[in-house]
């Protein structure tokens, strides 16, 4: 066999793990929707952590964010009879947290962002981007809303643009657009902190 017929046979074993995924997830959501908590509980152990950093980011307080997933899951049971398979279950919890999400901070102003101490360096290391540290969340922060849940979704959850559009409910040109308008905002921080 050669190269590009290995690479095809990859793809094809690829594509069909992501297909047997999304299955196997539409059914534990089916469960959630028969009022199978234990369903809700692997949905929770799959998912808590991707949710949970997405609301971090969009909340700016790991306390908010906890009350926010805990609103997420309550409305997942409630609503996981709506659930009819045009998006990947992962895309539709994003969905469902986001509008936990703003449900929660509507009208709440962003958080203040913090100084670092005396003598840090102002600028993250790569470790700290890695792990999103105090002064990338300060960064996010100063952000509008709409763009920080686009700059989250992409880089923090490796959603593609497609994906994100789904979540938001908004076209693929807007996501674009909102994601170049972040990014030329967080080239400001960047570029004020080194001032």
């Amino acid at each position: 066999m050669d190269g590009g017929a290995e690479g095809m046979a990859s793809r094809r074993f690829t594509v069909a793990g992501r297909r047997a995924r999304a299955r196997e997830e539409a059914l534990v959501l089916a469960r959630v929707a028969d009022g199978d908590a234990g369903a809700l509980t692997e949905l929770y152990e799959r998912y808590s952590g991707p949710l949970a950093a997405f609301l971090y980011r969009l909340a700016g307080d790991r306390g908010t964010a906890e009350e926010i997933l805990q609103d997420t899951l309550l409305a997942v049971w409630r609503s996981a009879g709506t659930y009819r398979s045009r998006s990947a279950v992962s895309t539709w919890l994003f969905g469902v947290a986001r509008r936990q999400a703003h449900n929660r901070l509507r009208g709440v102003p962003p958080p203040l962002a913090a100084e670092p101490p005396d003598g840090a360096d102002p600028l993250p290391g790569p470790e700290e981007l890695a792990v999103g540290g105090e002064r990338v969340q300060a960064a996010l922060a100063r952000l509008p809303l709409a763009q920080r849940e686009v700059v989250v979704l992409s880089f923090l959850n490796d959603l593609s643009h497609q994906e994100i559009s789904e979540v938001l409910g908004i076209p693929v040109g807007t996501v674009k657009s909102r994601l170049h308008h972040a990014r030329a905002t967080l080239r400001g921080c960047i570029d004020e902190r080194m001032a």
